[in-house]
């Protein structure tokens, strides 16, 4: 599957709101909820020995969710986003990361270069 039939997919599993307002709100809320799950479930796992590696699986798959809706509420293509978020990587740290280059000023990404 593409991230755009992702994205597409899960349109159809959303809720829908009565402003735009209140959609990105739940959407901006619902990722930063997720991404703290995903935390706690990492906190439990190795410094409580208490194993919650499906836990941490399944609170990225819903941060991805929340991550596809952010787009959609755009109207951005997550591919792309994904595209430029390497293209900075791979320009910030050209033979891999290393302490120096990330002590550098961030490599911005000009988003309307193709």
């Amino acid at each position: 599957m593409s991230l755009k039939e992702y994205q597409d997919l899960c349109k159809l599993t959303a809720k829908n709101f009565e402003t735009r307002e209140k959609e990105i709100l739940t959407w901006g809320l619902g990722i930063a909820g997720e991404a703290g799950d995903v935390a706690g479930c990492i906190k439990k796992t190795f410094a409580h020995d208490n194993d919650q590696k499906e836990g941490i699986k399944e609170n990225i798959g819903d941060t991805l969710w929340y991550a596809a809706m952010i787009c959609n509420f755009f109207d951005w293509d997550m591919q792309e986003i994904l595209d430029n978020n390497l293209k900075k990587l791979t320009a910030r740290y050209p033979q891999g990361f290393t302490t120096e280059d990330a002590s550098r000023e961030n490599t911005r990404v000009d988003w309307n270069e193709k």
